[in-house]
């Protein structure tokens, strides 16, 4: 006789109500009472329908019942299962499908230097992780302006029918080589528009090197520009320091202000490293906020071995989850005031999920985002740069198609056994290549160091978007995807949050 069993969900509460994120296609529904009492009932068991019948009874109208299984096994929330297998159904596997050939690349990401001003003791480029020497084999520490050149056309190339191509610069300390990203902006530009499409800029730098003419140009050709910085003078100095020692905080700053001052075309954001000695997430972002102003602030644990003595422990994590929840709910209350808030993680999360994200691949490295070292080696993405182990081809010559697949294939989410049935994969899919092969040795492994803290943070932002899709749902508008072409009729289930 067959049972029914929940299928691959997760449930949770927020603003007085029962949630379920379907893990299989990320959507998240509030449930009515009587879906409630059958996901409540259904957990950790299989039942057969009489049975679950029975145990309603007199809660809920038999016909109401039915009518809710029909509906969650519509939406694939509850499956037929055999008695005499396993409580709970095999996950359901991630489509392996590669949809265009070639793949179409919608970001490339330049790195215009391999020099950096700056000797940062945990970075990841050239401190003791460093996975490959930034002038090894001859690689120059400066692109020339003609292999930057060369980078554009290959992204506008390989742009496939995108209307928009993102370039963002990077280093070592991106303005270092400013004179390049000087000439390479006005060709990018007219590429694009002789392509028929339009390219957006950006960049990311350490703010040192943030002359007046530099703030100008920035301004001037709408440039999102991101500051990596640590907070506070004593956080910023504690390892953002120059090479003979000295901080970099006092320098820093008073450029950050002027910049902000005079950029207001498009947010300007801070990038966070934190590390065991860089921890007081909420007192950074009140400085970097209130203090300094900036528009966003985005936090990320340092990439590191872990044994180096900045590595984040496990009680590191623990304080870091529970300053992340603090600065989330506060961007709840913002949001149910229709007000903005800066906690650019949570805002990034929240989106995700409200667009169903559900990845088979952690990110974009290697599929629609590239990185380009400075000879024109081209990588996964930015933090490989330059290394051959990780290389897929050159600007000149194109990218090895048949490399590409083999490494797309070889990192799906079904290739990794601890990942495939955890209910946060969607939003996580084993984290992030760099950190992997920093941490494992291999791009392959699993991130599973921080797996109860990603757990943990994607309860919360469930939390936070339930609450948010209850109580001010006009807020989620803003991720709403651009309006089709064509108008298609759309059956807008009100029981769906999303």
């Amino acid at each position: 006789m067959t049972h029914i069993a929940l299928g691959e969900c997760h449930p949770f509460e927020a603003a007085g109500r029962h949630f379920l994120y379907l893990v299989p296609s990320a959507a998240v529904f509030a449930l009515d009472d009587t879906s409630a009492a059958v996901v409540d009932t259904l957990r950790g068991r299989q039942l057969a329908p009489a049975e679950l019948m029975a145990r309603l009874a007199g809660r809920f109208e038999p016909a109401e019942v039915e009518a809710t299984l029909s509906e969650l096994a519509g939406a694939r929330a509850i499956l037929p299962v055999d008695p005499a297998r396993a409580a709970e159904p095999p996950p359901a596997p991630a489509p392996n499908i590669i949809p265009l050939t070639p793949i179409p690349l919608s970001t490339l990401v330049v790195n215009v230097t391999n020099r950096c001003n700056l000797s940062c003791a945990y970075c990841y480029e050239y401190g003791e992780d460093k996975i490959t020497e930034p002038t090894a084999g001859g690689m120059p520490k400066l692109m020339s302006e003609e292999t930057a050149r060369e980078s554009v056309d290959f992204m506008i190339e390989r742009s496939g029918n995108s209307p928009v191509v993102r370039l963002t610069f990077f280093g070592g300390e991106t303005l270092l080589n400013f004179a390049v990203l000087e000439k390479t902006i006005p060709y990018a530009r007219a590429r694009a528009a002789e392509a028929g499409k339009r390219v957006e800029f950006s960049l990311t730098t350490n703010g040192t090197l943030l002359r007046p003419e530099v703030i100008e140009f920035l301004a001037d050709n709408d440039v999102g520009v991101t500051i990596s910085i640590d907070g506070p003078k004593e956080m910023q100095d504690k390892f953002r320091v120059f090479h003979d020692g000295r901080g970099s905080y006092d320098v820093v700053a008073p450029k950050v202000r002027e910049l902000l001052k005079r950029h207001r075309s498009r947010p300007i954001g801070a990038r966070v490293t934190l590390t065991s000695d860089v921890l007081d997430i909420t007192r950074i972002y009140r400085h970097l906020t209130d203090e300094i102003g900036f528009w966003e602030v985005g936090f990320a644990p340092v990439t590191t071995s872990p044994g180096r003595s900045h590595a984040i422990g496990e009680t590191g994590f623990e304080s870091m989850l529970a300053q992340f929840r603090s600065l989330g709910y506060e961007f709840l209350e913002a949001a149910l005031e229709g007000r903005r808030h800066g906690f650019s993680n949570v805002r990034d999360t929240i989106e995700e999920l409200h667009k169903g994200a559900s990845k088979a691949l952690p990110c974009g490295a290697g599929l629609g985002l590239m990185g380009v070292a400075t000879n024109g080696d081209v990588a996964l993405c930015h933090r490989f740069a330059g290394s051959d182990d990780h290389k897929l081809g050159t600007v000149r010559d194109g990218v090895d198609g048949a490399a590409q697949e083999a490494f797309l294939d070889a990192h799906h989410i079904d290739r990794k056994t601890d990942c495939r049935t955890c209910w946060a994969r969607p939003l996580c899919a084993g984290g992030c290549y760099h950190e992997a092969h920093t941490r494992y040795g291999t791009t392959e492994a699993p991130n599973l160091h921080y797996c109860e803290w990603i757990r943990g943070w994607t309860e919360s932002c469930l939390e936070i978007y339930g609450e948010i899709a209850e109580r001010n749902p006009a807020f989620l508008r803003q991720f709403d995807p651009p309006p089709a072409p064509a108008a298609t009729e759309v059956n807008d289930d009100a029981s769906e949050a999303r």
